[in-house]
Formats: C-alpha cells, structure tokens, sequence
C-alpha cells in the first residue's frame, strides 16, 4: 500500500490550519459565544448558502466516507438510496416544516415537541436524542476517524480517536455553532474535492468505465444486482420506498442535529433556500462516495489484490474489509499532494459531522434539562454549561466504541447506522407529521405512541445482538423470530404504522382533557410572506432535484 510524502503532509497542516484560523476569526473576532442565541444559533442572521453548505456538511461523515463506499465496494449499492432519498426529504424539511419551527422561535426540537404536547414528550425526545447522537454519531464519527488515522497514516486506532476528538472539540467548545457552520462552508468543497479527485484518478488507473463494469461482470458474485438501486436482498425495495422515508422524516426533518442550522436562519424564505441548496449537494454523495467504493472493488480484482487489507500499527496483525476501501483506493491511486488533499477531505468531513453533533448534544442538554431546572441561569452560565455537556458526552462516546467495533465486524459500517436509527426513529417521525397535519392528537397520544416504540425498538436491537453472539436462537417461523429477523426497513414500517395507530386511538379516547394547540402549530401559506410561493425560482429548483432523482432511479433501476 502506497504511502503519504511530506507533500501530502503539507496540504493536511494546510488545511488544519485554515479550519482553526476561520474557528478562531468567529470565535475571537465576531464573539460568537457571546450569549446563548450566538452560542447555540449562530445569532439566528445566517444566509441560505452557509445553511445549505453546513447541512450537507454536517451530515458527510463517516458513514459515508468509510461506510458509504464500503458498500460501493461490497455490492450493496441500494445503501445510496439513503442520500437520494435525503434529497427529496430536505424539499420536504424546507415546504412543510421550516414555517412551524421558524415562528416557534424555539432553540431545540424537543422545545418544539413541548408547545405542541407537552412537557414530558420534550424529556423523552431529548433522552432519546442524545442517547442516539452516542450510539450513532459521536462515537461511530469517532470510531471512523481512528479508521482513517490507522489506514492512511499508520497512527494507532486509540490515538487516532483521540486526535479527531480533540482536535474537532477545541474549536467547537469555543466558538459554538458561528463557528460549526463557517468551517463546515469550508470543509464541504474540500472534500466535494476530494471526492472527485478520487473518482476521477481511479478511473484512469482502470482505464474507464467501461473497465469497471467489466471487471463487476466478470467477478463479481451477483454481477446483475451490483450496480442496481432497486434488486438488492439485503434492501428490498418495498423497504427503500416505505421504511428508508421514515428514517429520513426523523433525521432531516426533526433531528436537532439536521434543523439547528435551519433555526439559525434569518428568516422562512432564507431557511427554505437553504435546504434547497443542501438538498441538490446531497446528489453528490452516490458520486464522490459510492463510485469510488464501486471502482475500488474492480481494482481489487484486477489489479491489487490485497485491497482491503488493513495492518495494525502495533501488533502488524493483518484484516479484510470493505470499510477500508476509499482510504485504500486513494493510497493506491493517487498522486503525490492530491493524497494530502484527499485525506484532508476525509478529515474535513469527520470533524463538520463530529462538530455539529457536539454542538447539538450540547444545545440540547443546556436548554432542555439545565435551563429547566434553573431557569434563570445567566447567558454566560448557559454557554459555559454547554461546553461542560461536550466534553463530558465525548468521553461517553469513546466508552460506546468498542462495542460499537464488535457490531461492525467485517464490514457493514453504515448499515449499522441505518439499522439502529430504523429502531428510534419511527414514533418520532409519526409525532412530528401528524402534529402538524392532524390537530385532534394529543400529548398523551404521543407519549404512549414513544414508549410503546421504544421497547419495540430497543427489544429488537437487543434481541439481535443476542442472536449474533448466539446467545438466543429463535425460529424463524415463530412471531419473535419474525419480528427479529425480518428486514430492518421492513420492521421500520411496522413500528410506524403501529406508532400512528397508538397515537390515534389514545389521543381520541383523552381528547378531552388534552391541551390547547399553541398559535405555533398554525401557519397560514397565502400570508405576505408566502405570496406568489409557487410561482417562485424555489419552486423550479425543487422541480428540478425531483426530476434528477426520478432519472437516477430510472438510470440505476
């Protein structure tokens, strides 16, 4: 395997450089922790292109730089569905939703959840949250970059893990979300770059396109599914078009981590605009992600056939797998200095996703546990708390990760992710839609649809587990074991479909005693601020992304 020159090294130094400079610029020079609104929601003043960028930012992270192309690599092409989904689910965020949470003027989406329920729906969104952001995002962005530390650099996973941590958290304790969302402006065309430079120089190693699909054809064990969107066992399509769209609604629409840039918006139309451009960016992802995964395979078969295999710094002890393939495709491919810019890529996108979901997890904590018990904490004493709330929460992440490594062994990265989400997300996603579309659900509706989820969700991420280490052997045949094994999307469906039934039936039976829908929860779209909506420049870039998904769909089907 190829390795980095001082060029390389050069760029990296580069790059850090250029992130803490534009960090310590917001932080020192506009005082973004100033008070708890520049802290948390950027001074609630920021432009639809630093909201866009940041959302697409955000999100890149490791599982798509390790796991995305680990799937590429691995054959299960349907995995991009999840970004191209994402796309349409972002018009969605900016249409339905962006006009409720902006006239809230909440800080936290479980604020939200309080002025359409109640108060102990608002406790149970910001428990699960943070705990998902644990499981799912801190620990596994964590994880990731000990990946990229040990492949590309030879440093030790540990030290690794520790580097990306504190190097990220330096500037995200200090300079709050200002500081998250201008670096992320930055980090997403480093690696946009990145990207490309690795699609564009594996191609010229394997002589085209056309060389790829040979290779797949000739090797690959299901060569007529590899490349497909739709003809995937491990993603039935009726799971892609009903589930995937569930987990979607949660992330995009309703996560603090996703809609904490939106309320950082100067007002609906900015925010609109914003999730219009980061829903075009997250077209890129099947690019600059998927296709190199796809070309690293063919070069695993045709030219280096020890691809995937990763040594251990210190015991040199030798593993295979796919996660591996974008750091190895750019250590065997590229030239000296495009390497440095590359991994600079990878780095760029561990820490705008690792740098969000502090800063996220830090917001929710300060303002919907602390604030609650001392509700009239000073401005200072709300920022300063939510530093503490980072450092503290990245030392749970770290505990999380070697389970986490037992979970994912031998490959299958962002597949554990869309799995675990499938398991919290749908009660959620249930509460948010039918709050906003049907006014007869209720608070205690929405607590027993959570719970009732809950243990459905955590019982099925349990049980399997238990299964794999062959603790617990289930028939098949028998309702458990159906519930258990049946597709993650498909078990997604089944928790939604009986979240919104729960709702429905408890919310009717105490319509009653319910509470008053707050003025929030209305929204009038013929207002002034909404006049000639569908005649807009919006409009037609929505029409636009919508016909570049259909045709994406159609050219991979």
């Amino acid at each position: 395997m190829g390795n980095l020159n001082i060029l390389d090294y050069v760029v990296i130094a580069l790059y850090f450089l250029l992130v803490f400079g534009i960090a310590w610029f917001v932080t020192v020079k506009e005082k973004s922790g100033a008070s708890s609104k520049d802290y948390f929601l950027g001074g609630r003043n920021l432009g639809w292109f630093a909201i866009g960028a940041s959302l697409f930012a955000s999100n890149i992270g490791s599982e798509h730089l390790i796991g995305l192309s680990g799937a590429g690599a691995r054959g299960a092409f349907p995995e991009a569905q999840f970004e191209i989904l994402a796309a349409l689910i972002l018009l969605l965020l900016g249409w339905i939703f962006v006009p409720f949470y902006i006239k809230s003027g909440v800080f936290t989406m479980p604020e939200f959840l309080e002025k359409r329920y109640n108060k102990g729906s608002r406790v149970y969104l910001s428990l699960i949250s943070i705990i998902s952001y644990v499981l799912t995002k801190i620990s596994f962005t964590i994880f990731a970059g000990a990946l990229v530390f040990e492949v590309l650099l030879g440093i030790p996973f540990w030290t690794g893990a520790i580097i990306t941590v504190i190097a990220t958290g330096i500037y995200t304790v200090f300079g709050g979300l200002k500081a998250v969302i201008y670096t992320d402006m930055v980090q997403s065309i480093i690696f946009i770059l990145g990207g490309l430079a690795a699609t564009y120089f594996g191609l010229q190693t394997i002589g085209g396109w056309g060389n790829v699909v040979q290779a797949i054809q000739d090797n690959a064990p299901e060569a007529d599914t590899f490349m497909s969107l739709w003809r995937n066992k491990e993603y039935p399509w009726t799971g892609v078009l009903l589930g995937a769209p569930i987990l979607g609604i949660w992330y995009w629409c309703t996560d603090q981590f996703i809609v904490q840039r939106v309320l950082s918006a100067k007002n609906i139309k900015v925010a609109r605009q914003g999730t219009i451009f980061g829903s075009a960016l997250k077209l890129l992802p099947l690019f600059i992600f998927v296709i190199p995964g796809i070309i690293a395979y063919a070069l695993s078969v045709t030219e280096f056939p020890d691809m995937f295999t990763v040594t251990n710094p210190i015991t040199g002890e030798t593993k295979t797998t796919t996660d591996a393939a974008l750091p190895a495709l750019i250590l065997r491919v590229l030239p000296i200095g495009f390497k440095g810019l590359v991994v600079a890529g990878f780095l760029a996108a561990l820490m705008s996703s690792l740098s969000s979901v502090f800063n996220s997890t830090s917001t929710l904590f300060t303002f919907d546990f602390y604030k609650q018990w001392k509700p009239k904490a000073s401005e200072k004493e709300l920022v300063n708390v939510g530093r503490i709330a980072t450092v503290l929460l990245v030392i749970v992440g770290l505990l999380w990760i070697p389970f986490m490594r037992k979970l994912t062994e031998g490959g299958g990265i962002y597949k554990y992710l869309q799995s675990v989400q499938a398991y919290i997300s749908p009660p959620i996603a249930a509460a948010f839609l039918l709050g906003i579309f049907y006014k007869k659900i209720n608070g205690k509706g929405a607590l027993a649809a959570f719970w009732t989820g809950f243990v459905l969700g955590i019982g099925r991420l349990v049980l399997e587990f238990m299964s794999q280490e062959g603790g617990l052997i289930l028939s098949e045949t028998s309702l458990l074991g159906t519930l258990v094994y049946m597709n993650f999307l498909h078990y997604a469906i089944f928790l939604f479909v009986t979240s919104i039934v729960i709702l429905v039936v408890v919310s009717l039976a105490t319509q009653k005693t319910a509470k008053p829908i707050e003025d929030v929860m209305t929204y009038d779209y013929s207002s002034p601020g909404e006049k000639g909506l569908f005649k807009t420049k919006e409009l037609w870039f929505t029409l636009i992304i919508i016909a570049i998904v259909l045709f994406l769909w159609w050219f991979f089907r």
